[in-house]
C-alpha cells in the first residue's frame, strides 16, 4: 500500500469512527434515554404513562413527516447543516426539556426532539455515507456503522440510570444536552464535507431541485418500491411492538420480571452479532441475498414466541432470532434502495421509503395496548404479529424477484435521466 493510498484509507477509517461515534450519542441521547427519563418524570410531574407515551408518538410521527424533504435536502449536499444543526437543536431542546414544568411545554419538546430524531439517526446518516462514497460503493461504510450504533443502548441505558440516580432526571437531561452540543454537533460539523462527496453526488445537485422529484415520480411507478415500502412498514411495525410490548408480554406468560429483563437483554447482542456476521458477507452476497435470507428469521422468531408458552428457552431462542434478523434488516435497509431500486437520489426514495416506517413505529405500541384492551391478553397480538411477518418476508421476496425479473435499463431510470440532464 502507497502512503497515499494508506493516508485516504486511515481519512475513511476516520470518518466511519467518527460518524458511528456520534450515532452511538445521537441514538443514546435522543431514542433510547426516553423510557427512563419518562419514569422518573412521572414520578416527579404525575404525568400518566398514557400522555407521556403521547408525546413520544407525536414526535415519531413528526419525524416521519420529515425523513422525504431531508432525504432530498441531504441529496442536494446539505447533510454537514441538516446533522449537526438538527444535533445543535436537540441540545438546546434537551435544555429546556430540563426546565419544563407544564404538560403543553413537554410536548412541544419531546415533539421537536422526534421530529430532529429523522435528521440524526441512522437514515440521514446513511445518506451522507451515501454521497461520501457513492450508493454502490457505501455497503461496508454503512454495515460498519450499523456495528457503532449497536452499541448505543449498551452504553446509555446504564449511564442514564447513573445519572438519574446521581443528578435526577432534570440534570441528566442537562447532560445529555452537553452530548450534543459538545459532540455530536462537532462530530457531524467537521467529518461531514460536502468538498469530499463523490463528483457525481455534487455536480449542480442545489441548482436541479427536480430530480429528486424525478428520482421519487419513477420510483412510485415500480412495483419494486411498493413491495419494499410494504415489507419495511410492517417490519418498523414489529420492531415498535417488540420494543414496547414484549416484556409485559412475557410476565403475562408467567416468567418472573428478572427472567424477563434476561430474555430481553438478549436482543442487542443478538443485533451486533447478525450485523458483526455481514460485515464479513456483504462483499460477497448482495442486500437481496442477505434479506431474502433473513426475512425468513421474522416469523420463526414469531412462532417460537406464539408457540413457546412459558418457557424461558422458547422465549431466549425467539429474543436471539429476532434480535439477529433484526440487526442484519438494518443493514439491509439502508442497501436495497440503490440495489433495487435506483442509484440516483438515494436520501430522497430512503427518506421516501422510511416516512411509513416512522408513522408505523409511531402508531404500532398504541395498536397494541387497543388490542389487549379489547381482548385481555397477548395472544391475539402475537399472532397478529406472526401474520405480519409472514407477509413481511413474502414482500420482500416478492420486491426481489420483481427486480429481476424486469430489464436491467429499468433498474434505475432516474438516474439516466438525471445523467441526461447533466
Amino acid at each position: 500500500m502507497t502512503a497515499e493510498a494508506g493516508s485516504a484509507e486511515a481519512g475513511i477509517r476516520r470518518f466511519i469512527s467518527g460518524l458511528g461515534i456520534a450515532q452511538i450519542a445521537s441514538w443514546g441521547s435522543l431514542y433510547y434515554s426516553f423510557p427512563q427519563l419518562a419514569e422518573a418524570i412521572s414520578a416527579d410531574l404525575g404525568f400518566s404513562k398514557a400522555v407521556l407515551y403521547a408525546a413520544a408518538t407525536l414526535g415519531v410521527l413528526l419525524s416521519g413527516l420529515a425523513a422525504y424533504p431531508i432525504g432530498v435536502a441531504i441529496d442536494r449536499g446539505w447533510g454537514r447543516v441538516i446533522m449537526a444543526g438538527a444535533s445543535t437543536a436537540a441540545g438546546l431542546l434537551l435544555l429546556m426539556w430540563a426546565r419544563v414544568e407544564g404538560l403543553t411545554a413537554f410536548f412541544c419538546i419531546v415533539g421537536g426532539i422526534g421530529l430532529l430524531q429523522a435528521a440524526t439517526l441512522y437514515e440521514p446518516a446513511f445518506a451522507v455515507v451515501a454521497r461520501r462514497f457513492g450508493p454502490l460503493n457505501a455497503r461496508q461504510a454503512i454495515t460498519e456503522l450499523t456495528l457503532w450504533g449497536g452499541f448505543a443502548s449498551t452504553i446509555f441505558v446504564p449511564l442514564i440510570e447513573l445519572l438519574i440516580a446521581e443528578f435526577g432526571w432534570r440534570g441528566t437531561l442537562g447532560a445529555l444536552a452537553l452530548v450534543n452540543l459538545g459532540l455530536c454537533t462537532v462530530l457531524y460539523g467537521v467529518l461531514i464535507d460536502p468538498a469530499r462527496d463523490q463528483r457525481h453526488a455534487t455536480a449542480n445537485d442545489r441548482t436541479r431541485p427536480t430530480v429528486a422529484g424525478e428520482h421519487l415520480s419513477r420510483a412510485l411507478r415500480e412495483p419494486v418500491f411498493w413491495l419494499l415500502g410494504t415489507s419495511l412498514t410492517l417490519h418498523a411495525g414489529i420492531f415498535s411492538l417488540i420494543a414496547f410490548h414484549l416484556y409485559p408480554l412475557l410476565l403475562e406468560r408467567g416468567l418472573s420480571p428478572s427472567t424477563v429483563v434476561t430474555v430481553i437483554m438478549v436482543i442487542g447482542p443478538a443485533q451486533v452479532a447478525g450485523r458483526i456476521t455481514v460485515r464479513f458477507l456483504t462483499a460477497e452476497h448482495s442486500a437481496a441475498a442477505l434479506g431474502s435470507f433473513v426475512v425468513s428469521g421474522f416469523p420463526l422468531a414469531m412462532l417460537l414466541l406464539w408457540a413457546g408458552g412459558d418457557s424461558f428457552v422458547a422465549a431466549t431462542l425467539a429474543a436471539a432470532l429476532y434480535g439477529g434478523a433484526n440487526g442484519v434488516m438494518t443493514i439491509v435497509r439502508g442497501l436495497v434502495v440503490p440495489e433495487m431500486v435506483s442509484q440516483g437520489g438515494y436520501g430522497a426514495l430512503n427518506g421516501a421509503l422510511n416516512a411509513p416506517s416512522l408513522t408505523a413505529r409511531a402508531l404500532a405500541p398504541v395498536a397494541g395496548a387497543a388490542l389487549w384492551t379489547v381482548t385481555g391478553s397477548y395472544t391475539t397480538m402475537v399472532i397478529m404479529m406472526l401474520g405480519a411477518t409472514v407477509i413481511q418476508a413474502v414482500a420482500f421476496w416478492s420486491a426481489v424477484l420483481w427486480s429481476r425479473l424486469r430489464p436491467a435499463a429499468a433498474a434505475c431510470p432516474a438516474t439516466a435521466s438525471a445523467a441526461r440532464r447533466e
